[in-house]
């Protein structure tokens, strides 16, 4: 990580990101940082992303323990379990899970911790997200607490919903003929 960029962080982010525990417990003891603090300028990463980046568990726990919110999201939806997923830190999911937190909740484009799992090739990871997603389906209908809402995130997807260029009927249609008739004149072709 560049020394340039790490100066645009907090204080505790750059401690959870050196994996400087002494530190990270020294900011928390004294409330100098808040641990649920979102970073514009690393895509709102909190320092619990950063823990579950670098499969730091007692940095993990202590964020945990001075109130870090494992549901917080960063800028396209990825929480802490994302990040453990697409690292392979098969014991950040377990914790995470153990809370218990969300770990099946889908980021922006639709993808959950397990498929990024997937992607990433993180075979252990998805071995224990595929037993643990329907124990946070459970919860959910007994009505326990996950610790979901990221009230911040609502806003912004929202946001970036509305953003998003709306599709033109008439291009459809317009690439539905073009289409239509390459693919006739593909098929006279190859009768010739």
């Amino acid at each position: 990580m560049e020394l340039s960029k790490m100066s645009d962080m907090t204080k505790l982010h750059q401690a959870v990101a050196a994996g400087d525990y002494n530190s990270v417990k020294k900011i928390l003891k004294k409330g100098l940082c808040d641990p649920n603090y979102k970073d514009v300028d690393w895509n709102d990463r909190t320092p619990l992303h950063w823990a579950a980046i670098r499969g730091q568990m007692e940095v993990l726990h202590l964020l945990i323990q001075y109130g870090a919110r494992p549901c917080l999201v960063t800028d396209v939806g990825w929480t802490a379990a994302h990040f453990a997923a697409e690292s392979g830190h098969l014991n950040v999911l377990k914790t995470l899970h153990a809370l218990p937190a969300a770990i099946d909740a889908a980021d922006f484009f639709g993808d959950t911790p397990k498929r990024i799992a997937q992607i990433y090739g993180q075979k252990a990871c998805v071995d224990f997200l595929e037993r643990a997603e329907p124990e946070c389906r459970d919860y959910r209908q007994r009505g326990l607490l996950l610790d979901e809402q990221d009230p911040e995130w609502d806003l912004k997807k929202r946001e970036l919903e509305l953003s998003l260029p709306a599709p033109d009927p008439n291009t459809n249609k317009k690439t539905k003929r073009i289409r239509g008739s390459t693919r006739l004149s593909h098929s006279k072709a190859w009768r010739l």
